[in-house]
């Protein structure tokens, strides 16, 4: 086996490949022993070191021979499609070996004795853990250290920052995030990645650090939906599932019910939007579903502040008055709201989910603005979720599709939402979107600032 400090004297290794091939590439690359795992790993750790004093995307990384033996030492039984992977892991999410600090000093940071269940079976498919990525304190809005890989005056989100900028610089390809209310798709759509948010309930949080059980789903971040597709169902052992062809859906395109202003590049962009599903062969309309919408967004509120109240801040008792303003209040306002207010609201969840269902069939997808527009400059804050926020109470899956610019460089995304358990269906549509918002020509956005993109790759 060859070592790290060994790969490290070779000086930038591999780079057009490991940049250039998508992961199912590398994968068969892997597999024709074209390329070694050892190879690719130590390339992802280069690019890590390179760019980390600009990107500040990393909380702690792990021992990469540690991790190359103990891979190689596994059993290599049956199928392993992200052999040789390099993902990083938000730091909300349990890995053996290192602290999970939940971008707190309040958390314990005690080193976890095993991996959180999502872990264990990227490890399984052949991963190799890089290390834990930044996230805002416990997944809320208090930012860490990350900047925006195409500006270092613009956010890159949150909560799943460290993540959402380690893909989008291009040091890893893939990475961990989960959402709570619009952790892991605003991020994407900032940093200029694809984004994948799972149905509510479809695989196990064991070992993820959360904040509202009936919020929390895991997600994973990657250079291109393609490259999701791929890990997506490597993951869930979903290969062969099938997917509604593209010219068989319906979209319902959503401008936002004006819960936020957007961005004029983004106003634009959604414009074009039904012509790029004609030119796909999708039907188009219209959503009008605003009431209901805004609904779920003010309940998403109350059911985020209950539960959290009740589970964090139960389990930080005093230490809760160490935490930020922005989480010290949520937590505050979750302790007002009373069983009856939580139950009514979960209530009206579970009529809108049923309302819904007679809209969103299998051959329905919703397509709509992922954020308001590009990033906000790091003293805005990181942005909000309130176009998130109505999904992730229904629970519902969400793919964020990259690839449209503003006239300054900035990336824009756009947001598929569909019924539970139709990611395949929504990957398959944002496989088919990617190409084309890339070939747009770039909107202009209200931000002045002049973006240079400093990192080249």
């Amino acid at each position: 086996m060859t070592h790290y400090a060994d790969l490290r004297k070779l000086g930038v290794l591999m780079t057009t490949t490991f940049r250039s091939r998508s992961v199912a590439g590398m994968a068969v690359d892997i597999r024709a022993g074209e390329a070694s795992v050892d190879d690719l790993a130590a390339q992802s750790r280069l690019e890590i070191n390179r760019y980390e004093p600009r990107l500040k995307a990393w909380v702690e990384l792990t021992d990469l021979d540690r991790e190359l033996s103990s891979s190689a030492g596994a059993p290599d039984v049956g199928h392993r499609p992200l052999k040789g992977m390099s993902v990083g892991v938000k730091d909300i999410i349990d890995v053996a070996g290192l602290p999970t600090r939940c971008g707190s000093e309040t958390a314990d940071d005690s080193v976890q004795a095993k991996d959180a269940d999502c872990v264990r079976r990227l490890r399984e498919l052949g991963a190799v853990i890089q290390g834990k990525t930044v996230t805002t304190e416990y997944g809320y809005f208090s930012p860490g250290p990350t900047t925006n890989p195409y500006s270092v005056v613009h956010t890159p989100g949150g909560s799943s920052s460290g993540s959402a900028a380690a893909v989008g610089a291009g040091t890893i390809p893939f990475a961990l995030g989960t959402q709570t209310a619009g952790s892991l798709t605003r991020p994407a759509s900032f940093c200029g990645v694809a984004g994948l948010v799972l149905t509510h309930g479809s695989t196990s949080l064991e070992g993820v650090s959360g904040m509202s059980d009936s919020l929390d789903s895991l997600g994973f971040l990657a250079r291109s939906v393609q490259d999701l597709d791929y890990i997506y169902r490597s993951f869930a052992g979903r290969e062969n599932d099938p997917a509604v062809p593209t010219e068989e859906l319906t979209a319902f395109i959503w401008e936002g019910s004006s819960l936020l202003n957007l961005d004029p590049s983004m106003s634009e962009l959604l414009k074009i939007i039904p012509n790029l599903m004609t030119e796909l062969g999708v039907s188009a309309t219209r959503l009008t579903w605003d009431d209901h919408i805004r609904s779920l967004v003010d309940d998403h509120k109350l059911v985020m502040g209950f539960e959290a109240a009740a589970s964090l801040g139960e389990k930080l008792g005093e230490k809760r008055r160490q935490l930020s303003p922005q989480l010290q209040q949520l937590l505050d306002s979750g302790d007002q709201v009373s069983e009856s207010s939580y139950q009514q609201a979960l209530f009206r969840r579970d009529t809108s989910r049923r309302a819904l269902d007679r809209v969103l069939t299998d051959n329905a997808v919703i397509v709509g603005p992922a954020a308001h527009g590009p990033a906000h400059r790091i003293e805005e804050g990181t942005g909000s979720p309130e176009l998130s926020r109505p999904w992730q109470l229904l629970g519902l899956p969400a793919v964020t599709v990259p690839g449209a610019r503003t006239s300054t460089g900035l990336p824009l995304g756009i947001q598929l939402i569909g019924k539970r358990g139709s990611e395949p269906t929504l990957l398959r549509l944002g496989i088919a979107m990617e190409p084309l918002l890339r070939k747009l020509p770039s909107f202009s956005n209200t931000d002045s600032f002049t973006t240079l993109k400093e990192m080249k790759w």
